[in-house]
């Protein structure tokens, strides 16, 4: 599995999600399967974990351990299939790793990455219909411009947006070496890798609807927890950090906190840890996409 993805913060992010080894716990992105099989290691066999992921390359991963339930879905659903797995009285603990896995960004064919020469794919869910290469080629330029400005926080947005159009106006860009052509005169120098990143991160969020997902996960989430249950989730963009540490602080994603009749705040959760904790220089020096991680924890009210 280690091939498949190494999974980031493991033993601070099972440690914190753990509270009985007899209770039952959920995994909402299964990935390589990293997370999932930590946790099954150090339960007993009355434990039981129920795990998510939309892409069928991941589902492959599934280890042979009778106390796990493996869903294909889309975490945004979580509430709904815990309770209709049996689960609706709450469960004890929730993880989420919101990293794109190693598989996919070095599975050429995926488009996950301008590394390689690939179609414009870019689907978490090889099922689903659109593809980066529709947004390329289908989106106006004002749409454009919006994902790389919000999503990429791409500075020259509309400079990239406006390039993409005119590109599309002689041919189609259908793959990975095309969209760098298209731009290639509005990368900074000594940065390109840095800058396509942002590009593709935009993409890639667009293309999966992540942060809709996401809003919604917390939600369920939050939801589907019992009382002093954790919720454990690992980021890895300012964005989607950002919605994590409003909804624990408030309950929405906004961060607007909100009071009952006596003045007593209404979110669900609280923060466990005030300061996201970050990956030790032995694992970024081992992994390198674990240097932009930051794991929060927080408990169900």
């Amino acid at each position: 599995m280690s091939e498949y993805h190494n999974p980031v913060l493991l033993d601070e992010s099972v440690s914190a999600l753990i509270s009985s080894p007899s209770g039952i716990y959920a995994d909402a992105t299964f990935g390589g399967g990293g997370h999932t099989s930590e946790i099954l290691r150090r339960l007993s066999p009355e434990g039981r974990v129920v795990s998510f992921d939309r892409d069928s390359d991941a589902i492959a991963n599934r280890p042979d351990d009778s106390r796990l339930t493996l869903i294909r879905s889309d975490f945004r659903w979580i509430h709904n299939h815990l309770i209709h797995q049996g689960y609706g009285d709450g469960i004890d603990g929730i993880l989420a790793d919101l990293g794109v896995s190693s598989h996919q960004f070095d599975t050429a064919e995926r488009g996950f990455s301008f590394r390689y020469d690939a179609p414009l794919d870019m689907r978490m869910n090889q099922e689903a219909a659109m593809t980066a290469t529709d947004i390329v080629n289908g989106y106006e330029m004002e749409e454009l411009e919006k994902i790389l400005r919000i999503y990429g926080e791409v500075d020259n947005s509309r400079r990239i947006a406006q390039l993409i159009c005119k590109a599309r106006e002689t041919a189609p860009i259908n793959t990975t070496t095309e969209l760098g052509k298209a731009i290639e005169s509005a990368l900074p120098k000594f940065a390109e890798h840095k800058f396509l990143a942002k590009v593709y991160q935009a993409l890639r969020i667009e293309v999966n609807q992540e942060m809709k997902s996401l809003e919604k996960f917390l939600s369920g989430a939050s939801k589907a927890l019992k009382p002093g249950g954790k919720m454990v989730i690992i980021t890895y963009h300012s964005l989607e950090d950002r919605m994590v540490k409003n909804f624990i602080k408030a309950g929405n994603i906004e961060g607007k906190v909100e009071k009952d009749f006596y003045g007593n705040a209404t979110a669900p959760l609280k923060a466990v840890n005030r300061k996201p904790i970050l990956p030790q220089e032995e694992e970024i020096a081992a992994n390198t996409r674990a240097r932009s991680a930051k794991l929060r924890i927080a408990e169900k009210i």
